[in-house]
């Protein structure tokens, strides 16, 4: 175990974790009014603000955790590496001479005193952009100190119209909560409402979005960002459980077209009860089934009624009702059991689940229509699979071969 000293990390990890929860509490607040905004992290910048319908930031965030409130030093390193972190940046973008400048935002715990620069770059009425740049120049073209010199040499290499954009560009946001106010914070900034769930919901919103922070600073994985819309969403979802919120309910179930039904007749979904010996008659009423479920998840991710990890919850517990009667059907099973019997235990195995899962809400505590559960568990059993897929659905007790051959017949063309 680290001791406390001089070589400890406490202060650098706790700088990372403010980073990541600052981000969090910063897409909280846009949110109110830029739902549509997103935030990355560690791309050109600590955090980034952007929108996805230009790709370009709106906004580049440099986070400063001390646990020592104090002054922030005009000369210091805090500042100066966020000034050569936004150049960078800038270049990147290729926009310091010309175009649309982001918002260059120093997020500090520290103080900003009276008559610096970094004083007259605070938001408000004392805010002086030719003031800051001149006392800017200054300290850049000093000898000292050393441990900023590579820093503020970037600066002086600018063009006096790019220092002049540079600094204009800048906000510093000085006095910021401590890591250990956050949580405060950001429950203010998200409208939780102290009660009785209140500590919950927020551990699940943080425990939600530890996690999509990892995917997005693993570049190798798709997810590049996370937006406002997607948090909100979140944030409904988590909320409604613990006040028993129903999903609504939008789609109308009605029989489907023969034109409708002919569409699914090679598909994987059809197959699978074509194995246990349904007929037509049944085979177009789960397909309605299956045809209304699909339509009323999607339309609930397109409205952000639920996150996609939600309904992956939901198929997670669809999956584990109809395991427990696939081992249970299934077991007696054997090697030299005669197809008639393998097919009247498929048959039982897709009653009996249909049975469990029709009441097994998307949303926990809320209310549903039967026809989401049945469908949702056929389209369980329409995905395409490898043979030994673990979280594969079936109704035959033979179905992962079923399956494979499946896949293997030649298709029309």
């Amino acid at each position: 175990m680290a001791q406390a000293g001089s070589h400890s990390a406490a202060g650098q990890m706790t700088g990372y974790l403010y980073q990541c929860e600052l981000a969090l509490v910063e897409l909280a607040r846009h949110s109110w009014d830029e739902p549509t905004i997103e935030v990355r992290m560690e791309v050109l910048d600590d955090v980034e603000f952007l929108y996805a319908a230009t790709a370009e930031p709106h906004e580049l965030l440099q986070s400063k955790h001390r646990e020592k409130a104090g002054r922030l030093s005009e000369t210091g390193e805090d500042v100066w590496r966020s000034v050569a972190s936004w150049i960078d940046a800038l270049h990147t973008l290729d926009c310091l001479s010309a175009g649309t400048m982001p918002l260059l935002r120093l997020v500090t715990t520290q103080v900003a005193a009276e008559g610096t620069f970094l004083n007259q770059l605070r938001p408000g009425t004392g805010r002086s952009v030719p003031d800051a740049l001149a006392r800017m120049e200054q300290i850049a073209e000093a000898d000292r100190p050393a441990t900023t010199a590579d820093d503020r040499k970037k600066f002086t290499a600018l063009t006096p119209s790019q220092r002049y954009r540079l600094v204009a560009a800048i906000e510093i946001t000085d006095g910021s909560p401590l890591m250990s106010d956050l949580d405060s914070t950001l429950a203010r900034t998200l409208g939780i409402r102290p009660g009785e769930h209140a500590p919950a919901i927020l551990d699940d919103i943080k425990g939600w979005w530890y996690g999509v922070a990892v995917e997005s600073l693993d570049k190798s994985r798709a997810r590049a960002s996370v937006t406002a819309q997607e948090l909100q969403c979140r944030l409904e979802e988590i909320t409604d459980r613990y006040a028993g919120k129903n999903l609504p309910i939008t789609e109308t179930a009605r029989r489907l077209t023969a034109a409708e039904i002919a569409a699914y007749q090679d598909d994987l979904v059809v197959a699978q009860m074509r194995w246990v010996g349904l007929k037509d008659r049944a085979i177009a009423a789960y397909l309605r089934d299956y045809h209304h479920a699909r339509a009323q998840r999607s339309q609930w991710l397109r409205t952000f009624k639920i996150t996609e990890e939600g309904l992956e919850g939901y198929d997670r517990r669809l999956w584990d009702e109809w395991d427990h009667v696939f081992a249970r059907h299934t077991d007696p099973i054997e090697d030299d059991t005669p197809d008639t019997e393998r097919r009247a235990a498929g048959k039982r195995v897709l009653n009996d689940t249909m049975d469990k899962v029709a009441d097994l809400p998307a949303r926990p505590g809320s209310t549903t229509e039967g026809w989401i559960g049945r469908g949702t568990m056929h389209s369980l059993a329409g995905r395409p699979r490898a043979v030994d897929d673990e979280d594969a659905v079936g109704w035959h007790p033979d179905y992962p071969d079923l399956c494979q051959n499946h896949y293997d017949e030649p298709r029309d063309a």
